[in-house]
This record gives C-alpha cells, structure tokens and sequence, in this order.
C-alpha cells in the first residue's frame, strides 16, 4: 500500500499542541450527533522505521556540510540509489511516497555536478508555481557557493530574466514558460544549454493525458536544442507512488529510464478515515426544484461534502489542529473557507482569520504569503485546490480533509501525505460527496487500500498533440529525417499533414515553418488564454480564469468568489479575455448548463455482441452554454434560468459507446416512453465509474446518451474524451468494458434510493438538469449490456473490423 505520510525534519514555528488522530476522529464523529455514524471505514496505516545509506563517495565534503546544516546526517537508501544512477548517467525516476525525500535524490547529484564543474548548468521542472518556489528556497537555503539558483515563470520580473540567461546555474521553472519562453528564444539560452548537465522533472506524475502528453514532446524539443550544442542531459525523474514508473517516465522523456521504488524513508502513523455525510432531515431537503430528476422530495439528500467538510475544518481548527482541507474546485476551496470562517467566529471572534482559501488564479503576492503563513503558523486551516497537493514542504501539519475523491489513488496519497511530515501521527479524512464514485468507494474500501497506484497514462502519438507539437518545433529550427525519429510513431504522417496544410515548407534540407508567428499550441487544454477578473469600479485585477472554463464560470450574471468576497460579474468580453466584476452578497449560486450533440466520424474498432455492440471510435461533439439557473442558497431551490448567448465550442475526440437493439430493451421490460431516461441515467452512472478504471476525473470526461442516434440507428450511450484527439480514458473504457459496466451496475444497485439521487444517476455536470433519469430503467439497460458481453478483456478480443461512418 502506498504511504499516507513520511517523516520530516522539525515542526514550524508556533506549533499548536492540537489533538491527537484518534481523538480528534472521535470528536468530529460526536459533533454529528444522531444515530448514524458517518464514518463508514478506518484505515490505520502504520508508522515505519527509516534505512539509511552512507554518502556516495563522490558527494563533496562542502555539500555534505550544506546538508548537515538541515538535519540531514545521512541519505535514505533510495536518494542515495538513485544520486549513483544519475552521478553515473543513467536517466532515472525515483517514484516513492510522499515526503520520502525525492527532492534529496535529485539535489544531490545535480549540486555535486554544479560544485565540480563550475560551468555546469541544471534546468528543473515542476508542474505548479508553488512547487518551483518551494524548491527554490531549499536549494537556496543551502547557501552553496556559485550555483544561484533563480525561478524563471511568468512571475518573473522582466528586468531580472536576462541575469538569470546569463548567471543562473540551476534555473526552477515549468513545462508551460520551457515551451513559450525557453526554448522559441533559445538562442538567447546557448549558454545555458550547452552546459546543460541535468534535467530535474519533478511530480512527473501529473503529466498525464493531453497535458501529460504535451509535456513528453516540448522535453523532446529541448533534447533537440541540446543535442544541436552537442550536450546530452542526465534526466532525473521524481514521482508519487505510480504503477510502473519507469515505463511512464521514458514515454514521457522518450528515453530508457531505470525507477527507484523500494522507499527507505521513515514515516509516521496515519489515521485513515472515510466519511460520508448524513442525510438531511426531510424538512431540510430541497424539493423537486433543487433536485431535478423526477426523484421530487422523495429523494434522500445528504448533506453537502463542502459544507461538510468547512465545519470539519472550522471544529479542527477550533482544537488547534493545523489542518489542510483539499477540495476539487477553485469555487468550492473559497466556499469552504468562507463556511468555516464564519462558523469559528461565531464561536470565537477572531478566529476566523486563521483560515484562508488557496488556489490557481490569485496573484502571485497572496499565493506566496499564503504559504508562508501557513509554514510559519499564522494559519491554522486553509481550503485549498489541488495546487498544494504537490511537494510543497508543509511542515507540522496534523490533519488533511479530503473533500470529494480527487480522480486517482495517486492523488488520495498525495494529498494524504501532506500531514504528518514531522514524524507524529496524523488524520486524514476522505469526505464523499453525492456521487456514484464517491459512495461506491466509501463503501467499498477494498477499492481504495491494499491495491497499487494507477499507471500514468499519456499519448505522445495522439496526432492533436503531435502535429501542433512539430510546428513548434520546426519554428525553432528546420526539422530532418532524424527529428522524426525523436519525435516517434506518427511523426511522418504529421509532418506531412502540416505540408498538405501550408504550415511546413519541405526544402532538401528539412521542413521549414512557413509563417513569421510562431504556432499558438496550448499545453494544458484549457482553451485559450487566461481571462482576466477585474473588478469594474476600481478597475483592480483580483485574479484569472482558464479560458476553457470562462463560459461556465465568469459567464455575465455569475457569483465569482475571490478570498471569501463574493462578487457577481457584469460582463464578459471574450475577445479581449475580460469579465468585470461588482462586489456583491446575493442569496443564490450560479450554474451553468450546456447542450452537447455529438457525431460519428469513424469507428476503430468494435465487439458485435448480438443485440448489443460496443465500439471505440472518433467522434465530433459540439457544445454550447445556453442559459444558467439561480438557485436559492438557504435550500438549493432553482429561482429562475436566465438565457446566455455564447460561441458554440466543438472537438473531435475518442469515444468509447454501446447500443442495443429496440427488441432487447423491450424483453428486459423497459417501455419506450422510459428509454431515454434509462440510457440517460446508465450514461451518468458510467461516467462517475470510469475513473476506477482509467486515470481521470468525470471532468476529463463527457457523455451523450439517445434512444435514436442518426449515426447507430439504434440507442446507444456515448462516453467521450474531454480533449481534442483523445486522452486514452476512452480507450481504456473500451478495453474494461465489461468489468466497469459490471461496477456501473453494482453502484446503483447498492444505493438506497428508491427513485436515483446524486449517490447513484444524478451528475453535478449535467446540461440537462438531471432530467428525464429512470434508475430502474438504467439496471435493466446495464442488465442487457452485461448479459450479452463478453466477460472481462470483451474488447481486448480480435476486433471483428472497421468501418467508416456514412
């Protein structure tokens, strides 16, 4: 089993004296009262001696003193494995649990090169901001002579970027300003990249998918850049736990990588608890407006994970234990720390201020204070996103909340890990929320402990990442015959593409960008440039948005929340990448709702199985936001929807979908009228399934389900890749087929509702407003589906052939 917490060198300044795990978990189980017992499982994971290893012998007496000066006697056995696998050339990737020390196994050799060799440079790479500084202050804490470390992102003042060109030694960065800054002006960074000895990848984890997938392809383009100055960099992969690493990390760099997976660190004791939130008396359960559906006030509604989680956090804080809760979304982290500051000032006044939100989109200056506060003990509680759940060195924290399961057994690790990095105990709390997912795993724990990570998946052969990836390339220099060999499977085939396009010219020697832009080619997905949140009165900069996640959330008429101040937004400008905003305390929420159609542009490969048919294949999916809804804050009561004029969005991506036959459905007794909310709530229950099965989230994914597709003939249900030419989740669905419907089915059998509810059919992201939804009919549909599959590995079977869409 993965390590939930690892031991850490001291406690921050100000430590409270906090509760311990076990009694802690036992006075948020008697602040519920009741008769029903909200945790559901405990899992104790026990604390774990550490096994250490001498020096490595050519580790410099100057660098072991810079070492001792932290605490740090002698390495772990794995940092020190893995210093001599990179000391002696070889490109590795140490994937152990959190806090083990990775960062020790890839200073050590990169710091004992830079002390050598005074010419000497190192180019780290980490996933978020915060990591990058985090890792700037230990490197600089170090205080070593002549290595200079410096970050240079998009923080980074422009007056400071050309020293950093010319003087840095170890330059801290991320994938994002590699490919816009780094490597379009390599010419200014020659220096740098002739001497280039490492390239340090942190949390190499996270690059999975499309974005995973992008990143394996701009560390090609700088192994080309470096290969031009004649220099061949060592690269030192670090990564959570994962299932198979080392063949993750050299998809990801294209290079053979050994992993180091044996952990040798020392590690506390945790307390595992999964929580699921009691339901509401039926006097306090939204009625039919809130819960829309057809369950009307019949249906059981629990109550909600976030506002669950902040009176978590708030009674944490109250009995002075530092704690950090993790919630999915940047909305839901600053809903959480406005409950649960208002619930501990009403308790005592003042307390409050002990507890702040963090996530993406704030200004550098509050990120940065915001962690040193919470280093340094002036905060006692934070919400935050996902940004904090990477290497970010949290010390002293004693308990983590978990709001919502975050996509992957990785992240439940990570996350968990983030307490007890000082050696004591430590409680992590997993809070369900209203999901098919999250029941399922809180009531199924063998689902979650005792099984290995996931593997990371990504595709650098996806042709939507590799065409536009090769632009970029040839815009930085002439591409040949033996870049394509770099670049791998389909490079041909997009090179030639590109041609056919205008975007490459082919001379004798080599392919030519033909255009004086370079190509715009976005990393992450997030369609497009970030959209500024400016508040219109004063014209003050309170943030950013994603562009890909602008419609639904700064669209006019939204509540934007921004460090528990609410504001509702004016308007939105999507040409110039603007919303104004007005402060403002209304007593509703805003949700979006789209329309999705969808078509079938080829089919790669199928399983004709009587009346039912699985296929994977290439889908077109057009969506739109048309309106948004109001709902009643107090009760979750639909005010009023308000219509929204904005662009129609469309991507072609992978599919995964099955039909059956009209007949079939008849003889399993589902009558025509209920077809659609049968296939409807299979649809919302197999989406919230899949990520056991794939690497993901149900927001890397999408459905569309039909009781007549004009491309099938038949009804089917569709379940598609959220990003332009796919993430591999479809393909992964396809090849479990049978095994994820079976826990698809399994999940809404075991629900205790009667008529389907957010635990089982209803989905948080539907367009539709969860409406029409037939739970009975979704059993029967899965019934049919299952009876006439293959067993497990149905899809993995000799493909009975292709066919092309008419």
């Amino acid at each position: 089993m993965p390590p939930a917490a690892t031991v850490a060198a001291g406690h921050g300044p100000d430590r409270p004296p906090g509760a311990a795990p076990a009694e802690l978990l036992r006075r948020l189980r008697a602040r519920t009262g009741g008769d029903a017992d909200p945790v559901t499982h405990v899992e104790r994971v026990p604390a774990r001696p550490g096994e250490q290893a001498p020096w490595p012998q050519w580790t410099p007496e100057e660098l072991r003193a810079a070492f001792a000066r932290r605490g740090i006697v002698a390495p772990w056995r794995h940092q020190a494995e893995a210093a001599d696998l990179a000391y002696a050339g070889t490109h590795v990737v140490v994937a152990t649990g959190t806090a083990s020390g990775k960062s020790l196994a890839y200073q050590l050799p990169a710091l004992a090169t830079l002390l050598a060799d005074p010419r000497a440079t190192v180019l780290y790479l980490a996933p978020t901001k915060a990591l990058a500084a985090d890792q700037l202050r230990a490197v600089a804490g170090l205080e070593l002579d002549g290595v200079r470390p410096a970050t240079y992102d998009g923080d980074t003042p422009r007056a400071e970027r050309e020293w950093i060109r010319r003087h840095s030694r170890f330059v801290l960065t991320n994938p994002d300003m590699l490919h816009h800054g780094i490597l379009p002006g390599h010419a200014h960074w020659s220096g740098f990249l002739r001497r280039l000895a490492y390239v340090v990848v942190d949390e190499c984890h996270t690059y999975r998918g499309v974005f995973g997938s992008h990143v394996a392809h701009v560390l090609r383009r700088l192994r080309r850049q470096c290969a031009r100055f004649g220099r061949t960099p060592v690269f030192l992969l670090a990564s959570a736990t994962s299932g198979d690493p080392a063949t993750a990390a050299g998809r990801l760099t294209g290079l053979p990588v050994a992993a180091v997976t044996d952990d040798a660190s020392p590690r506390g004791g945790v307390t595992f608890a999964l929580w699921e939130p009691p339901l509401l008396p039926g006097d306090q359960a939204p009625g039919a407006g809130g819960q829309a559906g057809g369950a009307g006030d019949l249906a059981p509604v629990r109550r909600s994970a976030l506002r669950e989680t902040a009176d978590l956090l708030a009674d944490a804080v109250a009995s002075g234990v530092r704690t950090l809760a993790f919630v999915r979304s940047r909305k839901g982290a600053e809903v959480v720390a406005a409950t649960a500051r208002r619930a501990l000032d009403e308790a005592v006044p003042g307390l409050g201020d002990r507890v702040a939100a963090y996530r993406a989109g704030y200004l550098r200056e509050e990120r940065r204070e915001l962690e040193r506060a919470l280093l340094h003990g002036d905060l006692l509680g934070l919400a935050s996103t996902n940004a904090l759940e990477l290497g970010v060195d949290l010390v002293g924290l004693d308990a983590v909340l978990i709001c919502g399961w975050p996509g992957t057994r990785a992240s439940l690790w990570q996350q968990a890990g983030r307490a007890g990095r000082s050696g004591d105990e430590a409680l992590a709390v997993l809070v369900a929320r209203d999901d098919p997912l999250d029941t399922y795993l809180v009531h199924h724990p063998e689902a979650l402990f005792g099984r290995p990570v996931e593997a990371t998946v990504l595709d650098p052969a996806n042709p939507y990442v590799l065409a536009p990836q090769l632009a970029c390339a040839a815009a930085e220099a002439p591409l040949t015959p033996a870049d394509l060999d770099l670049f791998g499977d389909g490079a041909k085939e997009a090179v030639d593409s590109l041609v056919a396009a205008g975007a490459l010219r082919q001379r004798p020697t080599g392919w030519y960008w033909r255009h004086r832009e370079r190509p715009e080619v976005d990393l992450r997905g997030e369609g497009g440039a970030p959209v500024c949140v400016v508040e219109a009165a004063t014209g003050r900069l309170l943030g950013t948005v994603d562009g890909g996640s602008a419609h639904f959330l700064v669209h006019a008429g939204a509540v934007h929340l921004h460090q528990g101040v609410s504001y509702v937004v004016d308007s939105l400008d999507l040409d110039d990448g603007c919303a104004l905003v007005h402060p403002e305390e209304p007593d509703w929420s805003t949700h979006a709702r789209d329309v999705t159609s969808l078509t079938v542009a080829s089919v790669r490969s199928y399983v004709d199985a009587g009346p039912v048919g699985l296929f994977l294949g290439e889908v077109d999916v057009t969506s739109q936001v048309v309106s948004y809804q109001r709902r009643r804050i107090s009760s979750g009561e639909v005010i009023d929807t308000r219509p929204l004029d904005l662009p129609a969005r469309e991507l072609r991506t992978v599919a995964v979908w099955f039909t059956l036959s009209p007949e079939s459905l008849a003889a399993a007794g589902v009558e025509p009228a209920d077809v659609p909310g049968a296939l409807h709530a299979a649809e919302h229950a197999a989406i919230g399934l899949l990520p056991l099965m794939a690497t993901c989230d149900r927001w890397d994914i999408g459905g569309l389900s039909t009781a007549l597709h004009p491309d099938t003939e038949a009804p089917t249900v569709f379940v598609y890749d959220g990003h332009p030419g796919g993430a591999g989740f479809a393909e992964r669905a396809y090849g479990t087929a049978a095994q994820w419907l079976r826990a698809t089915r399994d999940a809404i059998a075991e629900c205790g509702c009667e008529a389907g509810c957010p635990s089982c059919v209803q989905s948080p992201k539907c367009g539709n407003g969860n409406n029409p939804l037939s739970k009975p009919g979704a059993l029967r549909v899965l019934d049919v589906v299952l009876a006439n599959l293959p067993g497990p590995g149905a899809a993995a079977l000799p493909r009975q052939g292709d066919r092309r869409a008419e």
